[in-house]
Protein backbone atom coordinates (compact mmCIF):
# COMPACT_ATOMS: atom_id res chain seq x y z
CA UNK A 1 0.00 0.00 0.00
CA UNK A 2 1.81 3.31 -0.90
CA UNK A 3 1.67 6.47 1.33
CA UNK A 4 -1.07 8.18 -0.37
CA UNK A 5 -3.29 5.18 0.25
CA UNK A 6 -2.88 4.65 3.72
CA UNK A 7 -3.35 7.76 4.36
CA UNK A 8 -6.85 7.60 2.36
CA UNK A 9 -7.88 4.53 4.05
CA UNK A 10 -7.31 5.97 7.66
CA UNK A 11 -9.01 8.83 6.95
CA UNK A 12 -12.05 6.87 5.37
CA UNK A 13 -12.00 4.31 8.14
CA UNK A 14 -10.35 6.08 11.16
CA UNK A 15 -11.97 9.25 10.41
CA UNK A 16 -10.47 11.12 13.87
CA UNK A 17 -7.25 10.54 11.94
CA UNK A 18 -8.40 13.01 8.96
CA UNK A 19 -9.73 15.44 11.78
CA UNK A 20 -6.17 15.13 14.12
CA UNK A 21 -4.68 16.37 10.43
CA UNK A 22 -2.61 12.91 10.95
CA UNK A 23 -0.29 12.06 7.16
CA UNK A 24 1.54 9.50 6.08
CA UNK A 25 5.21 10.26 5.62
CA UNK A 26 6.61 6.67 5.11
CA UNK A 27 4.52 3.47 4.78
CA UNK A 28 6.20 0.55 4.28
CA UNK A 29 6.59 -3.59 5.63
CA UNK A 30 9.26 -2.18 7.46
CA UNK A 31 8.42 1.23 9.05
CA UNK A 32 5.54 3.23 9.30
CA UNK A 33 5.57 6.75 10.10
CA UNK A 34 2.69 9.05 10.64
CA UNK A 35 2.52 13.52 11.32
CA UNK A 36 0.62 15.87 12.67
CA UNK A 37 0.46 19.07 13.37
CA UNK A 38 0.04 21.00 16.67
CA UNK A 39 -2.86 22.69 16.10
CA UNK A 40 -5.70 20.47 16.09
CA UNK A 41 -3.80 18.67 18.54
CA UNK A 42 -3.16 21.55 21.23
CA UNK A 43 -4.79 21.46 24.51
CA UNK A 44 -4.48 24.18 27.48
CA UNK A 45 -0.97 24.58 27.67
CA UNK A 46 -0.54 25.27 24.18
CA UNK A 47 1.19 21.76 23.32
CA UNK A 48 -0.32 18.46 22.02
CA UNK A 49 -2.53 16.97 24.32
CA UNK A 50 -1.42 13.22 25.58
CA UNK A 51 -4.30 11.59 23.86
CA UNK A 52 -3.46 12.67 20.62
CA UNK A 53 0.16 12.04 20.82
CA UNK A 54 -0.60 8.74 22.43
CA UNK A 55 -3.18 8.08 19.30
CA UNK A 56 -0.34 9.00 16.44
CA UNK A 57 1.59 6.41 17.75
CA UNK A 58 -0.69 3.93 18.87
CA UNK A 59 -1.65 4.36 14.91
CA UNK A 60 1.65 3.87 13.53
CA UNK A 61 1.87 0.73 15.08
CA UNK A 62 -1.25 -0.27 14.22
CA UNK A 63 -0.47 0.59 10.22
CA UNK A 64 2.40 -1.75 10.73
CA UNK A 65 0.16 -4.56 11.24
CA UNK A 66 -2.36 -3.04 8.24
CA UNK A 67 0.29 -3.18 5.89
CA UNK A 68 1.63 -6.80 6.99
CA UNK A 69 -1.86 -8.64 6.93
CA UNK A 70 -2.62 -6.67 3.61
CA UNK A 71 0.56 -8.27 2.34
CA UNK A 72 -0.41 -12.01 3.58
CA UNK A 73 -3.60 -11.22 1.71
CA UNK A 74 -5.45 -11.96 4.38
CA UNK A 75 -8.78 -10.63 6.47
CA UNK A 76 -8.54 -9.89 9.59
CA UNK A 77 -9.85 -7.19 12.61
CA UNK A 78 -6.59 -5.20 13.85
CA UNK A 79 -7.26 -3.99 17.52
CA UNK A 80 -5.02 -2.96 20.44
CA UNK A 81 -4.97 -4.64 22.68
CA UNK A 82 -2.78 -3.00 25.41
CA UNK A 83 -0.79 0.28 24.97
CA UNK A 84 1.59 2.33 27.52
CA UNK A 85 3.35 5.51 26.32
CA UNK A 86 5.62 7.05 28.42
CA UNK A 87 5.89 11.36 27.54
CA UNK A 88 9.42 12.69 27.80
CA UNK A 89 8.87 16.60 27.14
CA UNK A 90 6.30 18.50 26.21
CA UNK A 91 5.73 18.78 22.89
CA UNK A 92 4.81 22.81 21.17
CA UNK A 93 5.29 21.85 17.61
CA UNK A 94 4.62 19.47 14.94
CA UNK A 95 5.14 16.05 15.77
CA UNK A 96 5.81 12.46 14.10
CA UNK A 97 5.59 8.85 15.22
CA UNK A 98 7.49 5.58 13.98
CA UNK A 99 6.87 2.01 14.73
CA UNK A 100 9.54 -0.43 13.41
CA UNK A 101 8.92 -3.70 11.89
CA UNK A 102 9.76 -6.76 14.12
CA UNK A 103 12.11 -9.32 12.81
CA UNK A 104 10.49 -12.05 9.84
CA UNK A 105 10.71 -14.95 12.89
CA UNK A 106 8.08 -12.65 14.44
CA UNK A 107 5.80 -12.56 11.60
CA UNK A 108 6.17 -15.88 10.61
CA UNK A 109 4.56 -16.69 13.47
CA UNK A 110 1.94 -13.91 13.39
CA UNK A 111 0.61 -15.37 10.28
CA UNK A 112 0.37 -18.87 11.14
CA UNK A 113 -2.19 -17.91 13.84
CA UNK A 114 -4.19 -16.26 11.13
CA UNK A 115 -3.93 -19.04 8.75
CA UNK A 116 -5.16 -21.61 11.41
CA UNK A 117 -7.88 -19.05 11.90
CA UNK A 118 -6.88 -18.00 15.54
CA UNK A 119 -5.83 -14.43 16.98
CA UNK A 120 -2.53 -13.47 16.04
CA UNK A 121 -0.74 -11.50 18.49
CA UNK A 122 2.33 -9.04 18.22
CA UNK A 123 4.18 -6.07 20.44
CA UNK A 124 5.23 -3.31 18.70
CA UNK A 125 6.69 -0.04 19.54
CA UNK A 126 6.53 3.71 18.18
CA UNK A 127 8.92 6.39 18.78
CA UNK A 128 7.33 9.75 18.61
CA UNK A 129 9.30 12.88 17.85
CA UNK A 130 9.22 16.82 17.78
CA UNK A 131 12.05 19.17 16.03
CA UNK A 132 13.72 16.32 15.61
CA UNK A 133 13.97 15.35 19.27
CA UNK A 134 12.23 11.74 21.16
CA UNK A 135 9.49 13.50 22.95
CA UNK A 136 7.85 10.38 24.21
CA UNK A 137 7.64 6.34 23.64
CA UNK A 138 5.15 3.87 23.38
CA UNK A 139 4.90 0.04 23.80
CA UNK A 140 1.50 -1.93 22.91
CA UNK A 141 0.00 -5.46 22.29
CA UNK A 142 -1.91 -5.90 18.87
CA UNK A 143 -4.02 -8.30 18.37
CA UNK A 144 -5.24 -9.79 14.43
CA UNK A 145 -8.69 -11.47 14.68
CA UNK A 146 -9.64 -13.40 11.62
CA UNK A 147 -12.82 -12.55 10.03
CA UNK A 148 -15.21 -15.85 9.46
CA UNK A 149 -16.42 -15.89 5.86
CA UNK A 150 -20.05 -17.41 6.01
Amino acid sequence: MKPNDLEAYLHEHIPISHQMGIYVVRADLECVTLGAPLEPNVNHRSTVFGGSCASVAMLAAWCIVLLRVREAGRDARIVIQHGEVDYLVPIDGAFSATSRSPEEAVWSRFLRSLERGRPARVELAADVESASKLVAKMAGSYAALPIRKR
